[in-house]
């Protein structure tokens, strides 16, 4: 076993996958939806043309981006109606203390900008901070993508999971809008030329798995 040493890619790595384990062990929903975004937003990054080292990078932010919920209750975040205003307050605190998570392990600061942004919005209507296109940075345009994508096409406790082309057709309508046109423009397309893209959802808790091309596990992608 090799030491590992603050500030290298190695500690990283650690510490990201041993805060997913704690997703995992607080909310297998959570954490599989995690699992699931890391591989598209990786998959997407290698799309446009991203060095794999970049991607790589990308997807263990998507693998905790949403650590945060895993301070929120449970009878919010699993909530099978509508969230009253107090409960979406609630639930839109999740990225700021995801990084607030993230900054005491050291995390680097460009992953915590992933994370943090993730959930900002195109035109501005996002949060935490209401950033505008290309202000948000680039792997948390392409992080929403993935993230929205997931949680359309799988089954939630309050819906069940759309169909592809319904999904396919919201992102696109929602280009310029909540996604940045050039990454809707990379999806719709990766999408189409991808046989089986689509990830399945697991029904049962499996074991905790690295993100794709780190070391020597490549089982995931």
């Amino acid at each position: 076993m090799r030491e590992v040493f603050p500030g290298t890619r190695r500690y990283t790595q650690h510490a990201i996958f041993e805060l997913a384990e704690t997703i995992r062990a607080r909310d297998i929903v959570t954490y599989e939806h995690c699992r699931r975004v890391a591989i598209y937003a990786n998959r997407l990054a290698r799309h446009m043309g991203w060095h794999r080292r970049a991607a790589r990078d990308l997807a263990l932010a998507g693998l905790i981006h949403d650590l945060g919920k895993t301070w929120v209750q449970n009878s919010v975040l699993h909530k099978p109606t509508a969230l009253s205003q107090d409960e979406w307050l609630e639930m839109q605190r999740h990225p700021v203390i995801a990084a607030r998570i993230l900054m005491t392990y050291d995390v680097p600061d460009d992953l915590i900008e992933i994370v943090l942004h993730h959930h900002e919005a195109y035109d501005g209507r996002g949060y935490p901070d209401h950033l505008v296109g290309e202000a948000i940075p680039l792997g948390a345009r392409l992080l929403t993508v993935a993230d929205v994508f997931d949680a359309l096409t799988s089954a939630r406790s309050y819906k069940e999971p759309l169909p592809l082309q319904d999904v396919r057709e919201r992102i696109e309508r929602s280009s310029g809008v909540l996604f940045d046109p050039a990454v809707v423009s990379a999806f719709i397309e990766m999408l189409d030329t991808t046989p089986d893209f689509l990830l399945p959802s697991r029904a049962v808790p499996a074991p905790m798995e690295p993100i794709p091309g780190w070391d020597n596990h490549d089982t995931i992608e």
